[in-house]
């Protein structure tokens, strides 16, 4: 049954792509005629948006049939309509049709072929954010998660992964893979869904050094990445955190009001050589307390100190999270940094 299904997907994927091809040709056809006649409301320039609709919707084969057709109807316009086609718009034409090719094939190449490989690659970046959700918690607990992108873009090498294991224990990994926005995303999308299953499967020692022996695994040229691992059991409080080349997570001790960084012995990031063993802290999280992990995107920037950026980290938290009530959200919008690099907070609060 199965194979009857795919099968009938490829009849219909091969029929529409068969009357697609067919109206962008006669499209083209029509195109070359109207410019013939009348090229005072019909300019060949209509021929580079024939291109660039049929580059989004075509697989290649079909996308090679267009481009031949337009460069067919290019070379008969200026041959047999010369005032309607001047040398300079047969130019631009050509160079469109090659460019549309190059710009095509390197999707080919990734496996992104037509309309549907844009939609697939909407529909990684949204499982890249759905690892981020967090779990519905019992009454007492929040946590806010919040990433932003270099520039702008729609891929992060900074990603959460969250898991509410049994009901009770919080785990949240955050993780800062080498690269920034797209380029770190496909690496940062397999990361997220292997570190999620790893994440809750174990006891939390044991997550970072798991985590390094898969990325190590992987064989990547530019494969580290720098991560923190929170745990906390929401009946008790109690929590760990160990990181692996990641900034430390700053705790709130609402009794006191003092801020405190919750530095551990300096290690390797993940991927740089085996067997790690991160230093375990623990703790425990009295109601107003609060928990934030973050990137080095946050406190990172040319010209100042890591300690600089820290220290202002400290200062935004301390306003925001321990006088505001603020969240993952308001901390970043507090620090203002840059938006050359990736940025990700999360914040843990125990009400």
């Amino acid at each position: 049954m199965a194979l009857v299904r795919r099968a009938a997907r490829r009849v219909v994927g091969a029929w529409s792509q068969g009357v697609l091809t067919l109206a962008f040709v006669l499209t083209g056809v029509a195109l070359a005629v109207a410019v013939a006649r009348d090229p005072r409301w019909f300019s060949p320039s209509a021929f580079v948006l024939l291109l660039l609709v049929a580059a989004s919707v075509l697989r290649w084969r079909a996308l090679v049939l267009v481009v031949a057709v337009v460069l067919g109807l290019t070379t008969a316009l200026a041959v047999v309509a010369s005032p309607t086609m001047p040398p300079g718009a047969a130019v631009v034409l050509l160079l469109a049709c090659a460019a549309v090719l190059v710009f095509s094939w390197e999707r080919v190449r990734l496996g992104l072929q037509g309309a549907p490989g844009a939609l697939m690659l909407v529909d990684l970046r949204d499982r890249l954010s759905a690892g981020a959700r967090v779990p519905p918690l019992p009454a007492g607990w929040s946590a806010e998660v919040e990433v932003r992108s270099a520039h702008g873009a729609g891929f992060s090498g900074d990603f959460v992964v969250t898991r509410l294991v049994e009901g009770r224990r919080l785990e949240v990994a955050l993780v800062d893979v080498s690269g920034k926005g797209q380029g770190a995303g496909v690496r940062s999308l397999q990361l997220s869904g292997a570190f999620g299953g790893l994440l809750g499967a174990m006891e939390p020692p044991r997550f970072l050094p798991a985590a390094n022996a898969y990325l190590l695994d992987q064989a990547w040229e530019e494969g580290f990445a720098t991560a923190v691992h929170l745990a906390v059991d929401l009946r008790t409080g109690d929590w760990t955190i160990a990181a692996a080349g990641h900034p430390p997570p700053v705790l709130l001790d609402a009794q006191c009001g003092r801020l405190e960084l919750l530095t551990t012995e300096p290690g390797p990031a993940l991927g740089v050589v085996d067997g790690i063993a991160p230093r375990v802290r623990t703790g425990t999280l009295r109601p107003g307390d609060v928990v934030v992990l973050y990137t080095d995107g946050l406190v990172e920037s040319p010209g100042r100190d890591l300690d600089q950026g820290i220290d202002r980290l400290l200062g935004v938290v301390e306003a925001v999270v321990a006088a505001g009530g603020g969240g993952a959200s308001a901390v970043l919008d507090g620090m203002r940094a840059p938006d050359d690099d990736d940025r990700a907070v999360v914040v843990v609060r125990r009400a």
